[in-house]
């Protein structure tokens, strides 16, 4: 069973929760992140993206921007802009979009628990964001932004959020400039309602699944071990044995599609190309009004100012297998390994990946001007397809899942002493 306790966090006052607060580290380069955090000497940017306040050309793996991180999360502290609560809390955290709310609680996950399977991963981390989130963690000794996980809903913990939801005010509640999205957030602070929290996913949650953040929790996971294995006296009830983490249940998750564009034909023509799709497609042209998959199995494709819809022929999928099922895997298998060469998507510069977030009119764009030649869009994974990969030991095909509101950064934050 999966071990979440509450922990003391470390938290903005409220009126100033909403400049705090950012986009995680990884979705913005260093230069989209100066402008976000322009006259925002209070922003959690100066802290995960270090590197806007130090001399232009700085190298943001180097020392000087570590050291320059935590500097800056000293100053935070003692301005007053981060302030650490007495007592070890949970907290809820819910997002807002589109007019749908997903409500997630904030606790300590154990790091034991990653080593031991309990929580559970889907991807493949790379080696240089690991070590890159673990150097900044070593040095703020903290858990400076949110890991996204799921669990297989409990009614019990629904009913305790749906209670505090309905009637203690939001400790903050803003709308975030940069993508429209509400973000709300709730400070447990009865004793008995965190105890309570603590035993039901002691109790009722088996696993979690690792949802966003594959890099972030393998950094701390192996943060613990670092700091275990320098402890004489280690005990197993410290804070680095934990980090933080935000629980949603999989029945409010809702994952978006991840679409591809690829840079040529592979020496094709278009009626080449169309004709050796369809092989493995059912293939209908639809014209030039954006046309967007409907179902699990069906794609649809633009080429040459033209959407086509792809209905995947029978044979080209496994149903009953939890890698064969998955639309990502179709496309690889019958069109960009045989027809394009593509077999490493890892690697691969002639194919690019655009979050369904943007819309399939961002494919239209970049086949249009010519930077791309055909894209193909895809019905997007569900959570029970990636807890299903989970469970079996599999790993995900690259760029299968996009989550969508991203956790805001510096709503709460987790100390390791």
């Amino acid at each position: 069973m999966a071990i979440i306790k509450p922990f003391k966090g470390l938290r903005p006052p409220k009126e100033i929760a909403k400049d705090v607060a950012s986009l995680p580290y990884d979705v913005m380069n260093s230069e989209e992140a100066a402008v976000m955090a322009e006259g925002k000497e209070c922003s959690l940017l100066h802290i995960t993206k270090a590197e806007i306040d130090c001399p232009a050309g700085t190298d943001v793996h180097s020392e000087t921007v570590y050291n320059k991180a935590v500097e800056n999360f000293k100053t935070l502290q003692e301005k007053g802009w981060l302030v650490q609560d007495d007592e070890a809390k949970f907290y809820i955290y819910a997002q807002t979009m589109n007019g749908r709310t997903q409500y997630g609680i904030v606790g300590a996950a154990a790091c034991a628990d990653y080593h031991k399977g309990i929580i559970k991963k889907h991807e493949l981390t790379r080696p240089e964001k690991e070590d890159d989130r673990m150097v900044l963690t070593r040095y703020t000794n903290a858990n400076i932004e949110p890991v996204f996980f799921s669990y297989k809903a409990v009614p019990e913990i629904d009913a305790i959020v749906e209670n505090i939801v309905k009637n203690q005010e939001a400790d903050y509640d803003f709308i975030a400039e940069e993508d429209g999205f509400g973000h709300h957030f709730w400070v447990i602070n009865n004793a008995d309602t965190n105890k309570k929290l603590e035993e039901l996913f002691a109790t009722k949650v088996p696993y979690t699944y690792v949802a966003d953040g594959h890099h972030r929790t393998a950094a701390a996971a192996r943060i613990g071990i670092e700091k275990q294995e320098k402890n004489p006296n280690h005990t197993g009830n410290e804070e680095y044995n934990f980090f933080m983490a935000v629980h949603f249940p999989d029945n409010q998750l809702k994952i978006i599609d991840y679409n591809r564009v690829i840079k040529d034909l592979n020496g094709l023509s278009e009626e080449e190309l169309v004709e050796k799709l369809s092989a493995s497609f059912e293939i209908e042209k639809v014209g030039s009004e954006i046309y967007k998959p409907a179902k699990l199995h069906e794609f649809s494709m633009y080429l040459a100012g033209n959407w086509y819809k792809l209905t995947a022929r029978e044979g080209t999928y496994d149903d009953n297998d939890p890698i064969g099922v998955l639309d990502v895997t179709i496309l690889s298998k019958q069109v960009l390994e045989p027809i394009f060469d593509i077999v490493d998507l890892r690697t691969s510069k002639r194919i690019d990946f655009i979050g369904g977030i943007r819309g399939l009119g961002e494919l239209n764009k970049r086949v249009d001007s010519g930077d791309m030649k055909v894209a193909f869009a895809l019905y997007p994974a569900s959570l029970q397809q990636l807890i299903d990969i989970a469970d079996s030991g599999n790993i995900m095909p690259p760029k299968t899942t996009w989550f969508e509101p991203k956790l805001r950064s510096g709503l709460v934050i987790h100390k390791l002493d």
